[in-house]
């Protein structure tokens, strides 16, 4: 049984540019200071870390609406 909640379109997002970046998410997380558990709410959705995820936009050149996310109406 998994309660592990499903990767949002924006994780997919971050996943996809950090593979094209041939960067794992804990050295993403070092390279930019940013705590690996708000790097995981961000992909899971879990929290939304707005702080946090404005520097992952920028980093990895995210559009800030990504379809399929709450807001993008």
């Amino acid at each position: 049984m998994s309660s592990k909640k499903p990767i949002t379109p924006y994780g997919w997002a971050i996943k996809q540019r950090l593979a094209e970046m041939r960067l794992s998410q804990k050295d993403f997380c070092q390279l930019y200071g940013i705590p690996p558990y708000r790097l995981s709410n961000l992909i899971y959705g879990t929290r939304r870390a707005m702080r946090y995820r404005r520097q992952v936009d920028r980093l990895l050149n995210i559009p800030p609406a990504i379809p399929g996310e709450p807001g993008d109406e």
